[in-house]
């Protein structure tokens, strides 16, 4: 079994700054690539930023030069550090992440439960 567990969300003021956390545990063989999502009240879930296991990046338009995403394999942990928060990036925060386990060849993706980010004064 492979769980992907969010934290480090909650209420900050337009400005601030928030690190989001997604830790990878279970029987790992492999992470390759991962990725966090957001989904706001009645929008479809998209693509933040995401992250190869070769440490290449990818950031969404409306997030470039806030937001760096980075890992730790070491710890199977993937962070989102975003500053300069706006009141558009309120919305419930996904990690994803594509996983070997070890007693298997294949590659699945995995997501975590979700961690809320509210941006408002």
């Amino acid at each position: 079994q492979v769980q992907l567990v969010e934290s480090g969300g909650g209420l900050v003021q337009p400005g601030g700054s928030l690190r989001l956390s997604c830790a990878a545990s279970g029987s790992i063989g492999s992470i390759y690539t991962m990725a966090w999502y957001r989904q706001a009240p009645g929008k479809q879930r998209d693509l933040v930023a995401s992250i190869t296991s070769g440490g290449d990046t990818n950031y969404r338009d409306s997030v470039k030069g806030r937001a760096t995403i980075s890992r730790d394999d070491a710890k199977n942990t993937m962070y989102l550090q975003m500053n300069s928060l706006k009141p558009e990036d309120t919305a419930v925060y996904y990690c994803n992440a594509d996983i070997r386990r070890a007693i298997d060849t294949r590659v699945r993706s995995y997501w975590g439960q979700g961690t809320q980010v509210t941006v408002s004064s």
